[in-house]
């Protein structure tokens, strides 16, 4: 392909750009991972990432995707033909389901329009019906990226609580950790499922389960068959900061210095700036006159926005236009979706002028695909930007 002058826009809800910063961290020599200067960085990386899941209890860390940590949440803490209730707020809440009818659990769906997130009075409706507590987990999917739809997990663990049901409560963070509020201890969640290429800003490759005490516990009488995914082994080798197999060195040494870019920023300006984003983006949709996927204000994603495309227009080609003409990739449609929406990745590591010009590329793109809308979306998002200041 020829040379093309200027940065990509990698605007796609995840894998997200990975800053000069961490990239730089990265091109470090490998090192011996059962030497002592491993061990340094280990015990430093398993005592600080519990911060971003906002945790004491123990974090593990795999050289996997986020499809491992699913994996993982559910052979550590589950036994074959155990129920799990999980509910389809999208692509991803589907996928997660298809492993676990895949290792053998029975799983109880509650149905969903992808637009809205998980309703917590139809999980305690489910759970309060469940008199044998049969239901062993309740798995949602936190922040869906196919849809741009954040579930309210602090409600899901009321509705938990209030049926008075046991179930193991497990939440799939991997496109909200770091970009949206979450806080492990505090709403009191089982498995903590993430992943390393979004609000981590790194490239894909690690992958995460926060792990309560009740979790452990049902580890120990668990029987669905686990070798690598084995959290006891590695714990075990965690706490004098190695790992059971050899790990993704060089990811490592980017996490860390992720790590401290989170930590020199502050979480709480890093949740703020994310949602300024969002609202920015927002404000240009709906200043394009095109409709939001997401139904429910209250459950607006900080980290994607995903946009319907009017009837007999085809996303797709708008995100082919913005590819070849601008450099701009933007999200694909998934399943159902395919073709009736595009999605708009706003997390990682982006400022104000990076955002306004992916608005630009999109708004360049709908005018010469000929999708009907207002060309004052970029405007409408600059106005907002402004205004609030971070």
């Amino acid at each position: 392909m020829p040379y093309r002058p200027g940065r990509h826009f990698l605007q796609i809800p995840g894998p997200t750009n990975v800053p000069e910063r961490v990239l730089r961290a990265m091109a470090r020599p490998t090192i011996d991972h059962r030497g002592p200067e491993f061990q340094a960085l280990g015990r430093e990386l398993l005592d600080g990432i519990r911060d971003i899941f906002r945790t004491e209890r123990p974090v593990v860390i795999y050289p996997a995707s986020g499809s491992g940590a699913w994996e993982a949440a559910l052979v550590n803490a589950l036994s074959p033909g155990d129920r799990v209730l999980m509910v389809e707020t999208g692509h991803f809440a589907i996928l997660w389901k298809q492993i676990a009818v895949k290792l053998g659990l029975e799983v109880d769906l509650i149905p969903g329009d992808w637009r809205h997130g998980v309703e917590p009075r139809a999980v305690e409706t489910r759970l309060v019906e469940d008199r044998e507590h049969a239901i062993k987990a309740v798995c949602v999917v936190h922040n869906e990226t196919s849809t741009g739809v954040t579930s309210r997990i602090p409600l899901v663990r009321d509705a938990i609580d209030h049926a008075r049901h046991p179930a193991l409560f497990m939440v799939d963070t991997i496109s909200s950790l770091a970009s949206i509020d979450y806080r492990h201890d505090e709403w009191s969640v089982d498995v903590t499922v993430a992943a390393s290429q979004k609000g981590l800003m790194l490239p894909p490759g690690l992958s995460f389960n926060a792990v309560s005490q009740k979790a452990l516990a049902a580890h120990a009488h668990a029987t669905l068959p686990r070798a690598f995914w084995d959290w006891r082994a590695v714990l075990a080798a965690n706490e004098t900061g190695f790992f059971p197999y050899t790990p993704a060195t060089n990811l490592l040494y980017g996490l860390r210095e992720a790590l401290a870019m989170l930590g020199e920023e502050g979480l709480p300006n890093v949740f703020a700036r994310h949602a300024r984003h969002a609202e920015a983006t927002r404000r240009a949709v709906r200043a394009w006159g095109l409709e939001i996927l997401c139904k429910n204000p209250d459950e607006y994603s900080g980290s994607i926005t995903a946009v319907m495309t009017p009837p007999g227009h085809d996303a797709d080609r708008l995100r082919a236009v913005v590819l070849d003409r601008f450099d701009l990739s933007l999200g694909v449609g998934l399943a159902k979706l395919a073709g009736t929406v595009f999605r708009i990745g706003h997390l990682g590591d982006l400022n104000d002028l990076s955002l306004l010009g992916t608005l630009a590329g999109v708004e360049m793109g709908l005018a010469v695909v000929g999708i009907p809308h207002e060309p004052r979306g970029v405007d409408a998002a600059m106005r907002y930007l402004e205004e609030v200041a971070d």
